[in-house]
């Protein structure tokens, strides 16, 4: 199992009484604090900005998440910032990451702007990282160190919950197709920080998954099956999750059988992976059903 990084995470370190230099994805940036405006065009940000109470902010014409609605404005999409309404409302800060950061120096010839990017294997010690740093930012270190507190206790709680359920197979569907994530992936700390053994050891560690076919599944034959729907979480045209997999070859699947299929929240899980209410709610999917296996079993 991972560490998780202390809640300073000596990433964020008082600088003066009105600057701090936190860790972003693009290393060390010296910021000024308590941003009175604030533009956000990354998901994940967007998601702990939220779960901290952070006021006055500004994101994108389309969150694609519910839960985040209420801060849609014009301010450009997730892939390209409207630079002219950055300029017109001059925000104290613009927060990029992902998707957006391509336009990063652009941004930053008109407003403060960071790349606050989670990416790569160690999602929640990442996030937790972020949290920290938009706690010092924003003068909410005593809510960000709560939220801190609660994702470590659902980790806890979760890994209590899998422990001796069996293997898992986290499996991303995109209308009818499919690919499976291992331990590697942008998704992997589902099996790292919760000791889920891995259905399939190896899988290749790309972006968007080791395509696989039914029969591959049908072969794996994991004891759970984690499954996030694309089409859904993009608001997309296409075959549900629910639907793809519903054939035969995956009927005659263990966890097809016992109802051992695991439907994520797939919009906060791919859309603002490693924010901390996206962490909470799958965690929290996942310990529901592990809880309910449980009992069955007893």
């Amino acid at each position: 199992m991972f560490a998780l990084p202390l809640i300073l995470a000596i990433g964020v370190s008082a600088a003066s009484a009105d600057s701090v230099t936190i860790e972003t994805f693009r290393g060390p940036v010296e910021i000024e604090t308590a941003p009175q405006s604030t533009f956000v065009y990354d998901m994940a940000a967007l998601d702990t900005l939220d779960a901290l109470g952070v006021t006055n902010i500004t994101s994108v014409s389309q969150t694609y998440l519910p839960y985040l609605s209420e801060y849609q404005g014009e301010a450009g999409t997730l892939f390209e910032p409207d630079i002219e309404a950055i300029h017109a409302a001059a925000p104290d800060l613009v927060i990029l990451g992902g998707r957006s950061i391509e336009h990063l120096e652009t941004v930053q010839r008109i407003a403060p702007a960071v790349d606050m990017t989670i990416w790569g294997t160690d999602l929640v010690a990442q996030g937790l990282d972020r949290l920290a740093a938009y706690g010092t930012i924003y003068g909410l270190q005593p809510q960000a160190a709560e939220l801190r507190q609660q994702v470590e206790a659902a980790l806890a709680d979760t890994r209590a919950a899998v422990a001796g359920q069996g293997n898992a197979l986290i499996v991303m569907t995109n209308g009818p197709r499919i690919s499976a994530y291992g331990s590697g992936s942008r998704f992997g700390w589902l099996h790292a920080y919760l000791n889920l053994p891995e259905a399939v050891p190896d899988l290749e560690d790309t972006t968007h998954g080791q395509a696989v076919s039914f029969e591959f599944l049908r072969e794996a034959d994991p004891d759970w099956l984690l499954v996030i729907d694309r089409v859904a979480a993009i608001g997309g045209e296409g075959a549900s999750a629910q639907v793809t997999l519903d054939n035969a070859l995956v009927r005659e699947m263990r966890a097809w059988q016992q109802g051992r299929v695991i439907y994520l929240d797939a919009g906060a899980l791919y859309i603002a992976g490693g924010g901390v209410q996206s962490i909470l709610a799958a965690l929290t999917t996942l310990r529901t059903a592990f809880d309910a296996e449980a009992r069955v079993s007893e």
